[in-house]
């Protein structure tokens, strides 16, 4: 079964298919179109010795491994369902699966059989690291009652010597309702309380990590705690919200610490502007502008000076302006103004949404590319936005007249970046107009631009429009606020009682709002990159909660033939996309759909090759949509299914 909504691969992203695939093109693009051949089922000869059993196993991809026979009544599978969970580049919901048919065969439970496990991996292997990582993340999904049964073990587990399972240990622990207990094994030495509190941002409720934040405010600002177990205390407080007005002031005592200052400043920057102390900012805007002054121009580029410089333009509108005024005239004096960009990984967004700067001066834009495909960013005249975005897919992936690939030579473009590659940063340096106004930054990739672009708010005074910012309207007309970060376990009782009454035309609506028709065709509407969805509801035999997961958690399970593999050469360059071809002395990737040649990589030149186990389909996709909109949207795809 193809992987349902693979797509908002957003028409950009890597649906490429090795060895049975065939080359379309149209007047314009090209387009991939897979050509199914059936795979059979390896053939595992599972009653041999363990080593052979095992070797037979370590021979497979990752395709005809999760086609091998399994049940989960008998020992003679045992294997194979560990080599599942073990293997590095399966997704969440395989290794789930795995880890639930080995709980059953050997009469256990998840929880048992994941700290047994854990220590096993080698931290010392990158490969082992991820697995180890995932493995704690199943740990951590368990139910509290499952882990509190546990409790012994999850103390001893907080003496190991590896990191992971250390960090399981506490996290563990803490889950299970065992916080005082945790905090006083902690007490122990600063590398236990350090562990402590690296393993909180591990935890996804941020109700359960905000009963720790009196234990990391405490060891913040405890006089005897070295840097360390500090820096992690900073961390875990970003992670909380519980009071950010007080955190603010708090973390920002930590900042002349040369050792804490990158986590001070990440921290503060996430805290929003209504939470800043005006007396607070303005020790900051002053420290800052002090530390800018005295740190050498060959530093002045480093990605924690700019992050110190974005906190410090942030914090100076929160001060009186004269004397936000001396302060921005004494950072222009030994720095051109930055603004540091990322791309969030799985999202296809950028993480500012909008960034305000004067008319007139210099600046410069960096993106850092986390996701796990290329992106670039795109400055357009006011209002020009879907105008450069429908230029530059009609240009496609040649470089055109712009000297870049999706940038069409257009008098709306201010300023571009080339294509960013996953895990490199680009950088662009240009004069703002002298016209204010606001100006759309997107990702020109086609599909891109319904979802990732931001605002930069051109102002005739900064320092008087930072007094009273005005948040800039959506430049694709969007009015939808966050609604919340939802989750299977919010929705999935509901299913049955929310789909009565539903509307299709309703539905229809939605599944266009929220970018599906841009990778999905429904009878015969939409685009036609990812899969078909007019018969999902059959395909997945009326599995309600299942096709909820695939919208809401589009990495629980991936196929492995659309798994991203990440390659890391001897000089640090990234390449990432879906394997066309490999052999002992090449690999071939090919990075997007409309490249019209795969990269191709020596062996020998590889340091690393990652398989990544997150989807390239975005997640948080329903988070601006209510409750009764996702149901609507779920009653659409089951009323036009003809079966």
């Amino acid at each position: 079964m193809q992987k349902f909504l693979i797509g908002l691969l957003a028409v950009g992203t890597l649906i490429l298919m090795p060895s049975s695939q065939k080359l379309l093109a149209d007047d314009h693009h090209h387009h991939w179109v897979q050509q199914e051949q059936e795979v059979k089922a390896p053939k595992i000869f599972l009653d041999k010795n363990p080593r052979i059993v095992k070797y037979q196993l370590k021979r497979l991809d990752n395709t005809r491994l999760l086609l091998v026979p399994r049940k989960d009544d008998d020992r003679k599978y045992l294997l194979v369902h560990q080599e599942i969970l073990l293997r590095d580049g399966m997704s969440q919901g395989d290794r789930d699966g795995a880890l639930q048919a080995i709980s059953r065969i050997n009469a256990s439970d998840p929880v048992a059989e994941l700290l047994d496990l854990i220590p096993t991996l080698d931290s010392s292997q990158k490969d082992e690291q991820r697995i180890a990582r995932q493995l704690v993340s199943l740990l951590l999904q368990q139910k509290p009652d499952s882990l509190a049964n546990h409790e012994q073990q999850l103390i001893e587990s907080t003496e190991a010597e590896n990191q992971s399972l250390m960090q399981a240990g506490y996290s563990g622990l803490i889950i299970a309702g065992k916080l005082e207990s945790a905090i006083e094994l902690a007490k122990a030495s600063d590398r236990k309380n350090a562990s402590l509190l690296k393993a909180l941002p591990l935890i996804g409720s941020q109700k359960i990590r905000n009963r720790m934040h009196g234990h990391a405010v405490a060891t913040l600002q405890s006089k005897t705690s070295g840097n360390d177990v500090k820096n992690a205390a900073i961390n875990a407080i970003a992670s909380m919200d519980v009071d950010p007005g007080s955190d603010f002031q708090v973390i920002a005592q930590s900042i002349e610490n040369a050792s804490l200052m990158r986590a001070a400043v990440k921290a503060l920057s996430k805290i929003p502007r209504k939470y800043r102390n005006p007396e607070t900012a303005d020790f900051l805007a002053n420290f800052l502008v002090k530390f800018a002054e005295e740190t050498p121009p060959k530093d002045r580029t480093s990605n924690s000076f700019i992050e110190a410089m974005q906190l410090a333009d942030q914090v100076m509108g929160l001060i009186p302006k004269d004397r936000s005024d001396s302060f921005r005239k004494r950072l222009s004096d030994v720095t051109v103004r930055v603004v540091l960009l990322h791309a969030v990984e799985e999202e296809m967004r950028y993480d500012i949404p909008w960034f305000a700067v004067q008319a007139g001066t210099d600046l410069q834009i960096i993106l850092n590319n986390e996701d796990l495909m290329a992106h670039n960013l795109v400055i357009t005249s006011p209002g020009e936005l879907q105008n450069v975005a429908l230029e530059a897919a009609e240009l496609g992936p040649k470089i055109g007249a712009s000297g870049k690939q999706y940038v069409p030579n257009s008098d709306s473009v201010i300023a571009a970046t080339e294509m960013i590659q996953a895990e490199t940063q680009g950088r662009i340096t240009f004069q703002v107009p002298t016209t204010p106004g606001e100006y759309p930054y997107v990702c020109t990739f086609p599909g891109h631009w319904m979802r990732m672009y931001g605002v930069m708010v051109v102002v005739e005074d900064l320092a008087a429009f930072e007094q009273n910012p005005v948040e800039p309207k959506d430049p694709v007309g969007s009015n939808r606020p966050f609604v919340k970060a939802w989750t299977v376990d919010d929705l999935a009782e509901k299913i049955e009682s929310g789909l009565r009454g539903r509307s299709q035309q309703i539905g229809k609506k939605i599944f266009a709002e929220a970018t599906c028709a841009s990778c999905h065709q429904v009878s015969g509407e939409g685009k036609a990159v990812g899969p078909e969805l007019t018969d999902v509801w059959s395909r997945w035999k009326g599995d309600g909660p299942g096709i909820l997961r695939e919208i809401l958690e589009p990495s629980h399970k991936i196929e492995p033939k659309y798994i991203v593999r990440k390659v890391v050469t001897l000089e640090g360059e990234v390449v990432s996309g879906i394997v066309l071809a490999e052999d002992k002395d090449t690999i071939s990737i090919l990075p997007n759909p409309e490249s019209p040649e795969p990269t191709v990589v020596n062996q020998d030149d590889i340091d690393d090759m990652v398989k990544s186990s997150v989807s390239i389909m975005p997640k948080a996709l329903m988070d601006r949509f209510t409750e009764d909109e996702i149901f609507e949207l779920l009653n659409y795809l089951k009323s036009v299914d003809p079966n």
